[in-house]
C-alpha cells in the first residue's frame, strides 16, 4: 500500500495544455480506430430480435467480414471520428472538476467519483448526435429480415455485391446528409437527442461504478503482487478487470439505449419492456462480450495512456522535480 500512496499525481496546473491536447487528439483517436469494429458488433448484436442474424461476437465478426469485408467493419467511422471532441471535453471537464473539488476534500477515490460523473454528463451530451447518426450508418448492410422494417429511418441498404457500383453514386457524405436530414425532418433537433436520457442513464453509471472497482481491484492486486512489481503494471491490470465489471453492470441499459437511438423509440420503460417480454433477461446481456473487448483497451489507455499523456505533456519547469 506505501507503494500506492508514493504515485505522483499530475494536476491540471501542471500541464502544458498545448502539448496536452495535441498528444490526447493522437491517443484518442488510435484507440478508437481499434476499438470501432467491437462497438459496431455490440451496436448489431444489441438491435438485431433474437439471434435471428447472429449468434454472438464472433459469429458476427466473420459475417461482416465475409459479406461486407474489412469496410463493413467501419461503417460510420468517419461520423464517429467527431466524437474525439466529446473526447477532449470529458478529458477537460475531469480535471477540471477535479481540481475544483480538492478544494474541499483530499480523498483521491472521491474526486475521481464526481469528476468522473460530471465529465460523462457533458461528454455525452456531445457524443449522442454523433452516436444517432453513426449507428445509422453502422447498420448499413444488415440485413436482419424483420428487424429492417422496425428501423425508422429508411435508410438504403448497401449490400457486398452493390457497394461497388454504389460508391461512385452514393458515397459516405450522401449516405450521412440522406441521415441527418431525414433525423431532422421526422424530429427535428430533438431527434438528435433520441436516447439522451438513455446514454446518461448508461455512462454516468458506468463512470461512476468504474473508478470504485479500479481502486479495489488495484488494492487486492497490490497485496497480493511482489514488493517489487510495478505499480504501472498494477493499473494496467486493475483497470480492465474494473472495465470488465462496468460494463456488466450497465449492460441492459447500454442494450435499451441502443435500441431506443437506432430504432427511433422514446420511452426508455417501454423499451425495456418489450425487450424483457421477447427475449427474456438474457437479452440484457446481448453485445456484453463485445462490448467487453471494446473496453480493455480503452482502460489500459485510460489508466497507462493518460498518465503517460500527462507526463509527456508536464510543464517543462517541472520536469526535473518528478521522479517516478
Amino acid at each position: 500500500m506505501q507503494q500506492k500512496r508514493n504515485i505522483q499525481i499530475i494536476e491540471w496546473e501542471d500541464l502544458d495544455k498545448r502539448k496536452f491536447y495535441s498528444f490526447g487528439v493522437f491517443m484518442t483517436m488510435t484507440i478508437r480506430a481499434t476499438v470501432y469494429p467491437a462497438t459496431l458488433i455490440r451496436t448489431r448484436l444489441q438491435v438485431q430480435k433474437g439471434k435471428s442474424l447472429y449468434s454472438g461476437t464472433f459469429d458476427a465478426f466473420f459475417k461482416i467480414l465475409r459479406t461486407e469485408g474489412v469496410r463493413g467493419l467501419y461503417r460510420g467511422f468517419m461520423v464517429n471520428t467527431l466524437t474525439l471532441i466529446s473526447g477532449q471535453a470529458y478529458i477537460t471537464t475531469y480535471e477540471l472538476v477535479r481540481k475544483y473539488v480538492s478544494d474541499y476534500t483530499s480523498d483521491n477515490m472521491l474526486k475521481s467519483l464526481v469528476a468522473g460523473g460530471s465529465a460523462s454528463l457533458v461528454a455525452q451530451s456531445i457524443t449522442v448526435p454523433i452516436d444517432v447518426v453513426s449507428q445509422q450508418l453502422m447498420m448499413q448492410g444488415f440485413h436482419g429480415g424483420e428487424q429492417l422494417t422496425r428501423f425508422r429511418l429508411a435508410v438504403p441498404q448497401v449490400d457486398a455485391g452493390a457497394a461497388g457500383k454504389l460508391q461512385s453514386k452514393r458515397m459516405f457524405g450522401h449516405q450521412t446528409r440522406d441521415i441527418v436530414s431525414q433525423i431532422f425532418a421526422m424530429d427535428g433537433l430533438r431527434g438528435f437527442y433520441r436516447g439522451y436520457v438513455a446514454s446518461l442513464l448508461t455512462y454516468i453509471p458506468n463512470s461512476a461504478v468504474w473508478w470504485p472497482f479500479y481502486h479495489f481491484y488495484a488494492e487486492q492486486l497490490s497485496r497480493l503482487a511482489p514488493s517489487d512489481c510495478p505499480h504501472l503494471v498494477l493499473q494496467a491490470i486493475a483497470g480492465p478487470l474494473a472495465a470488465a465489471t462496468a460494463s456488466t453492470v450497465t449492460n441492459p441499459m447500454d442494450v435499451v439505449r441502443a435500441r431506443v437511438q437506432v430504432e427511433g423509440r422514446s420511452s426508455v420503460i417501454e423499451t425495456f419492456k418489450q425487450l424483457i417480454a421477447e427475449e427474456g433477461a438474457w437479452g440484457m446481456t446481448k453485445g456484453l462480450s463485445a462490448r467487453i473487448i471494446s473496453s480493455t483497451p480503452t482502460a489500459i489507455v485510460m489508466v497507462v495512456g493518460y498518465e503517460t499523456l500527462k507526463k509527456l505533456s508536464l510543464r517543462p519547469e517541472l520536469v526535473d522535480s518528478r521522479h517516478w
